[in-house]
């Protein structure tokens, strides 16, 4: 008897996934937030297990340091302005090239808001099946919440997108007033477009398939975009951060040191520059104890 082993092994692994994915959504049916945690913490942290946990030392980026993306950051900060006001604000998707400052533009929001009651809960992918749970425990809340999603795509095997989509827009039950999705991913699209669901070779009406696609970015009511760095950007944020932690390097050495740093690291991004300036400074800092 002839057994295709491989196309076994596959079933086998997706009814694994499947019984994953199948507990994980009965670990917490509900959970009792203290508000008292909420006015001790900024940060939170939804773990598998279903808990919400505190971050006792969140990571607030400084908005200074984010350089050539002022425009996205003004508009990032509008519609929080908006929401912690308690006046209509919308839903934020922010996508793009990888270390384009993406996750701490949304994490830099709490050093101007969380005064002012807005809250950060970093939520997984694979934790999605608990958005009703959660924002079930947060309505109450005397509290503003971005439920934070970072690096956020799906594949076409996935059923946990449903669970957003629903809360985003177009679930029987009104969103909490209090909670926006903040997400971030590297593709504008969410969802993978096969070549053949364009073309109509796996679908009588493809049209119908690319639309269930694009609806859920789609109901992200703001999108902004993150693009390449270009090497004068790169430059920049490099003498920025070189300046903000006073390292005694020259201008010209600095430079060449940064673009063969980015050679090696096969691109150029803020998160580049910002390795390259850590290990610059830890080099520095070795030299200097040495010396003395």
């Amino acid at each position: 008897m002839n057994i295709d082993w491989e196309y076994l092994i596959e079933k086998i692994e997706r009814l694994m996934d499947l019984s994953e994915e199948f507990l994980s959504r009965k670990l917490a049916d509900e959970v009792d937030v203290e508000p008292q945690m909420s006015r001790d913490h900024i940060a939170f942290r939804w773990n598998h297990e279903g808990v919400l946990e505190a971050v006792a030392y969140p990571d607030v980026p400084d908005p200074e340091d984010l350089l050539g993306i002022e425009s996205i950051l003004a508009r990032l900060r509008q519609n929080t302005r908006q929401f912690v006001a308690g006046v209509p604000a919308n839903n934020v998707l922010l996508w793009g090239e990888r270390g384009t400052g993406k996750s701490s533009a949304v994490k830099c929001l709490l050093r101007e808001f969380a005064a002012q009651g807005l809250r950060l809960v970093e939520l997984q992918k694979e934790d999605l099946y608990h958005l009703p749970v959660i924002t079930r425990a947060l309505r109450p809340q005397p509290f503003r919440f971005l439920l934070f999603c970072d690096d956020l795509s799906f594949d076409e095997s996935e059923t946990g997108y449903r669970e957003l989509k629903a809360l985003l827009q177009g679930g029987i039950e009104a969103p909490p007033p209090n909670v926006l999705i903040y997400a971030t991913a590297n593709r504008r699209h969410l969802l993978p477009e096969r070549f053949e669901a364009n073309t109509g070779e796996a679908e009588i009406h493809p049209e119908e398939a690319v639309s269930e696609k694009l609806s859920l970015s789609d109901r992200f009511g703001i999108t902004l975009g993150f693009y390449p760095v270009t090497q004068p950007q790169y430059l920049a944020i490099v003498r920025h951060l070189a300046a903000r932690r006073e390292l005694p390097v020259a201008a010209a050495d600095l430079e060449r040191e940064a673009l063969q740093w980015a050679l090696l690291r096969g691109g150029r991004s803020g998160r580049v520059a910002r390795q390259f300036i850590n290990d610059l400074s830890g080099r520095l800092a070795l030299e200097q104890a040495e010396r003395t």
